[in-house]
């Protein structure tokens, strides 16, 4: 009987051993990862829970950074191809009108029309045998010449910008500093070059550059005892292309990257647009 209350009492202090193992087990368990092995259901959904409000949180946060690279705020379709028209126009008005003007070309660094590289060597020829006035009204009535024809690129550049689709616009908008040069520039090279060549032939005449260079070849070619020739047309209306493009992507960019140049309302609010995309 005694040893039968032994064996009882050896068991049951086994078992009480036990349970408390447990419970410390569950405790600790409970501690490090919130989970309640007596409520093992509660748990779950608890996680779950905050699995979902988690999922919840994060999800619109990410849907409103997301932001669509043609995203212009309010802004119409007519008010966008509106504004980059006018931004063209400006910049192309503007540009041809400085350049039209006696020495536009001559006394701009950045569109000056220099002896062609071809001629270089005559130039230093030239200004070696005290001739360096002749060279430099060579390249004086070069862009004379110029100035003379750049008036011709107007009515090309407004036929250009008035075929300006919306989705040309809404590209121009988004796009780079000379987004819009660059689209007129696509459109118009081969008409501008077309349309100047026979002006700058007669601009080259008028203002007496062909007879000039004819003079600055043969002395040339006296003391050297060459024979040069260049196509002084070519190379006058090619340069004066470039010095038109030149003026409106200046102009272009100042508008884009300085507000005080957005000298009208549509060119606020569109441009404003843009710095937005920014």
């Amino acid at each position: 009987m005694r040893k039968s209350i032994f064996i009882a009492a050896g068991l049951f202090l086994s078992i009480s051993t036990q349970a408390q193992l447990l419970d410390i087990l569950k405790s600790t368990v409970k501690d490090k990862t919130g989970i309640d092995l007596n409520n093992p259901q509660a748990t779950k959904g608890s996680t779950a829970t905050t699995a979902n409000t988690a999922t919840t949180t994060t999800t619109p946060t990410s849907t409103s950074t997301k932001t669509s690279p043609l995203n212009v705020g309010n802004l119409t379709s007519t008010q966008i191809s509106s504004g980059l028209k006018e931004a063209l126009s400006v910049g192309v008005t503007d540009g041809v009108k400085k350049l039209a003007l006696t020495d536009g070309f001559l006394k701009n660094e950045a569109v000056k029309i220099l002896m062609p590289e071809k001629l270089r060597k005559v130039d230093m020829t030239l200004r070696s045998v005290g001739l360096g006035s002749l060279a430099d009204e060579g390249v004086k009535l070069l862009n004379r010449a110029a100035e003379d024809a750049v008036t011709e690129a107007a009515p090309i550049f407004t036929n250009a910008i008035t075929s300006m689709t919306i989705t040309d616009a809404k590209n121009i908008l988004l796009g780079n500093n000379n987004a819009a040069t660059s689209y007129l520039q696509n459109k118009t090279q081969s008409q501008l070059f077309t349309a100047f060549q026979p002006k700058v032939k007669a601009s080259l005449g008028k203002v007496g550059a062909d007879a000039v260079w004819k003079n600055l070849i043969s002395k040339y070619n006296t003391f050297t005892g060459q024979s040069v020739t260049t196509d002084l047309n070519e190379y006058v209306t090619t340069e004066t292309i470039n010095g038109v493009f030149k003026m409106v992507a200046d102009k272009e960019s100042g508008i884009r990257n300085t507000p005080a140049m957005r000298t009208t309302s549509i060119l606020q609010k569109v441009f404003g647009a843009q710095d937005a995309n920014r």
